[in-house]
């Protein structure tokens, strides 16, 4: 009898496993935890959260998803090395890093970590008074520029792109948050303030509610220099006119982009299935917050810093987009 219960349990398995294929033979629902952001101020965690509420309202009884507050994007990366996150949304910047080994993962390269798809650009913003003689980045030499906290993600930015300027060492730099800045700048205490955000930003709106404003541009010989200096993540981006109150033009900056990732042995149909949930739900998750209108499919490349999973990938191939050779590792 034992050995009777055995055998069909074994048939089973393999019948499944076939008609499934060895990487969709998962235990239903599948687990899923998705590592977002610090807390409820974030715009990881509140998009993360819906996201997670989304899977499984449309996937019911094949996912089972929760959005959890981390430490951000060094945290997220790490959470998928040691498979304690199945999906998170990281800085592709941080991707490109830690995929490499670079940086703050010298040595400890996460090789497992695959992309499903960039979502939105988290922009940097030069944020002057609309009333500043401040137009261009070579105005801000000798000024007082907030470059953002000590040790934040924004100061090294800034030090990116002052540095391919040719203006870092040029400017009176000041260590402030975002609302330490906002402040400062409403006062006159400074004369510039770095931001590093997705737009439109409330962090930015706490100047612009106060005193009109304009972002300085960052033009395309910096672009360039910045990615033959070996930072390939930023991607060039237009911040609308009338996007904060007193801009009166678009403005061009760079960003890094917000990056939903994987772990490698997710499965490819649990993949797919979050693949084709994230583009057919954007309404609802733009309850969550206004930036996820400005994800598109047409852009789920732009910025991608590390290999597709082939979940993703099936996804795309049918709606007829073409996948750059390097994402198909």
């Amino acid at each position: 009898m034992k050995r009777g219960v055995v055998g069909v349990v074994l048939i089973l398995s393999l019948v499944f496993g076939v008609a499934l294929g060895a990487n969709f033979a998962v235990a239903a629902p599948y687990p899923i935890t998705i590592y977002t952001g610090s807390g409820p101020g974030s715009v990881y965690f509140a998009l993360g959260c819906m996201f997670a509420k989304v899977l499984n309202q449309k996937a019911k009884g094949i996912i089972s998803a929760k959005g959890v507050t981390s430490g951000a994007s060094v945290a997220n990366a790490r959470a998928i090395a040691n498979g304690e996150a199945q999906m998170a949304i990281i800085q592709n910047d941080v991707t490109w890093e830690a995929y490499n080994g670079k940086v703050r993962f010298k040595g400890h390269p996460v090789k497992n970590m695959r992309g499903i798809a960039t979502l939105y650009p988290e922009a940097i913003q030069i944020v002057v008074r609309a009333d500043s003689k401040i137009k261009t980045l070579q105005d801000l030499v000798g000024k007082r520029v907030v470059v953002g906290a000590a040790g934040s993600g924004c100061a090294a930015a800034a030090q990116r792109v002052l540095t391919a300027a040719g203006i870092w060492n040029k400017i009176n730099k000041i260590y402030q948050t975002f609302s330490e800045a906002a402040q400062s700048l409403v006062l006159g205490q400074i004369d510039a303030n770095f931001t590093v955000i997705a737009f439109p930003a409330p962090a930015v709106n706490m100047t612009a509610v106060r005193v009109p404003i304009h972002l300085i541009p960052i033009p395309d010989n910096v672009i360039k220099k910045l990615h033959t200096s070996g930072y390939p993540f930023y991607v060039k981006v237009i911040i609308p006119k009338k996007t904060y109150n007193g801009m009166d033009r678009d403005v061009q900056t760079v960003a890094v982009r917000s990056t939903l990732v994987a772990g490698s042995k997710v499965p490819t149909k649990i993949v797919y299935d979050v693949t084709k949930i994230l583009y057919t739900n954007l309404d609802d998750l733009a309850k969550a917050h206004q930036v996820a209108k400005q994800i598109k499919i047409s852009q789920a490349f732009d910025g991608l810093m590390v290999p597709l999973h082939p979940g993703a990938a099936k996804f795309f191939k049918e709606h007829g987009l073409k996948i750059p050779a390097n994402l198909l590792k």
